[in-house]
């Protein structure tokens, strides 16, 4: 339709010219210079005309692809033009709406998909692998790390210096453990990333996770499991051994009693007594390693929380009256803060109380060494959250050592039995609570509990 439009006004145009043509002819032979002047402009503007009337829908088409390299899709061609534009102009607008609701569409799942990003609470960030430069990081990502915003990788290098080294080696498809100090508290973060390309562009998108508390509760099962194990052979071990040695014990000092009412029959008085004496450390013994693994059960106990409202100045007072007088015997200042008389939680008090006095007993051997020991226990309101707190300026624990103290049985007091912490944070899950712990060698420890209702 258009190219037979086309057609027929180069046919009237080009009639038009041929009749110009005759006319100036006839001008040239009959009238003056003046006339035959003004029939020669008129041809040429005739000619210009056609060329332009040929050429203008060339134009029009290169100023649609111009619109459409710089994706101006805003544009809009008059579908009311003469008829030979008419056509394609309706096919230009017919392009634009569609590359326009592409556009849009595509917008929309960028948004969608950037909207579900920064709600999941994995940390997650697209960088560019040659530069380093920071494309695009979700507020899960800065909110982990405690970063207002993020530009390239290199400017973790000093705060945080494992993840820095992990992210310039990590490998496509790669999942890295690392260990660092959170904003939260020590935490154990999985790094995982996978490489593609974008624009003749290499990036790589990195994904952190905070599996802090996943560990917690595969390693509290596990150990659980070789609790189980351990309590129980050792106590089916041990009690038929202690009930022996209490029957042999009572035997022995039986026979005893009769030789010495009988003077006249035959014993070895030395050899009782030496065997009375071995059976009794036996016994001793046995009982001692009989309470050993009763409080490493406690550990293995899912144990069933008599939850109560507790007023935490109430629980405070009850711990005053249990650890001042040791404390002040000692030489150990020890002070008690709540924010607010009506502060509470909501726990097993008798576990609770249990937490305080293994922190509270820990912290008072961190001070032994100090000129002037100090212990101080808070309560505050922190961020919605309920938080006590157990300081001491006593020697503070070895930076390697702060991800050890919570592994049953590890302990670097000689004297220790490796089981406090472990305990403390057992109840602590149980309350669905944490507990964290920030230290410095030579300043002294804090260790904090953290209530979530």
């Amino acid at each position: 339709m258009i190219s037979k439009r086309l057609e027929l006004g180069l046919l009237v145009r080009f009639i038009l010219l041929l009749a110009m043509m005759f006319v100036t002819v006839q001008y040239l032979t009959q009238y003056t210079w003046l006339q035959v002047t003004s029939g020669v402009l008129i041809m040429m503007a005739q000619v210009w005309e056609i060329a332009r009337y040929v050429t203008r829908s060339n134009n029009e088409l290169a100023r649609f692809l111009e619109a459409v390299k710089q994706r101006d899709f805003s544009q809009r061609f008059n579908e009311q033009s003469n008829t030979s534009l008419q056509q394609l102009h309706k096919a230009f607008n017919l392009i634009n709406n569609t590359f326009k609701q592409l556009h849009i569409e595509r917008e929309a799942q960028f948004q969608y998909m950037q909207t579900i990003l920064q709600l999941v609470d994995t940390g997650i960030m697209a960088v560019d692998q040659e530069t380093g430069e920071v494309e695009w990081v979700n507020d899960a990502f800065k909110q982990m790390l405690g970063l207002p915003y993020l530009k390239n990788i290199d400017n973790l290098d000093r705060r945080y210096p494992a993840l820095h080294d992990s992210l310039q080696s990590i490998k496509s498809s790669e999942s890295i453990l690392v260990k660092l100090k959170l904003p939260t508290g020590q935490s154990q973060v999985l790094i995982s990333a996978t490489a593609f390309t974008m624009q003749h562009r290499g990036l790589l998108l990195v994904a952190l996770k905070n599996v802090s508390a996943t560990v917690d509760a595969t390693e509290t099962e596990a150990w659980q499991k070789l609790l189980r194990v351990m309590t129980h052979e050792i106590m089916n071990s041990v009690a038929p051994i202690a009930s022996l040695a209490d029957s042999l014990g009572k035997h022995l000092h039986l026979e005893r009693e009769r030789y010495t009412s009988e003077p006249d029959a035959p014993v070895d008085v030395e050899l009782l007594e030496d065997t009375e004496e071995g059976i009794g450390i036996i016994k001793k013994r046995s009982e001692g390693l009989l309470r050993f693994t009763q409080l490493y059960r406690n550990l293995n106990k899912s144990q069933q929380l008599n939850l109560t409202t507790i007023y935490v100045q109430e629980l405070f007072k009850s711990i005053d009256a249990l650890m001042r007088p040791r404390l002040e015997e000692e030489g150990i200042a020890y002070t008690c803060k709540v924010s607010a008389p009506d502060l509470t939680i909501t726990g097993d008090v008798n576990l609770l109380e249990q937490v305080l006095i293994n922190l509270i007993t820990n912290a008072q051997r961190a001070v032994q060494e100090q000129e002037n020991p100090q212990i101080i226990l808070v309560a505050r309101q922190q961020d919605g959250k309920t938080t006590i707190e157990v300081h001491d300026n006593g020697t503070g624990i070895p930076e390697e050592l702060l991800e050890n103290i919570f592994i049953p049985f590890f302990t670097s007091y000689k004297e220790g039995s490796g089981i406090g912490l472990s305990l403390s944070k057992h109840i602590m899950l149980l309350h669905r609570g944490t507990i964290q712990v920030e230290s410095e060698g030579g300043v002294g420890s804090t260790f904090k509990l953290v209530f979530n209702s």
